[in-house]
């Protein structure tokens, strides 16, 4: 399983971080990172989470 990043479309609001500190976070440029890939199993629900409060629907998990 991956998560797709949308870098063009991230305006680093950091909710994504916020919501699933374990997958995602932000670098100096404030623009989403992530902690993990592929992404394990284990963490596809924190992933959806962190990618359904995005603003810009940068993010998607995929797989």
């Amino acid at each position: 399983m991956h998560i797709q990043i949308q870098a063009d479309r991230c305006e680093g609001h950091g909710l994504c971080a916020d919501t699933a500190p374990e997958v995602y976070a932000l670098d100096d440029d404030a623009m989403v990172v992530l902690r993990h890939d592929p992404l394990p199993e284990t963490l596809r629900a924190k992933a959806e989470a962190g990618a359904r409060v995005c603003p810009v629907a940068a993010l998607r998990v995929v797989g």
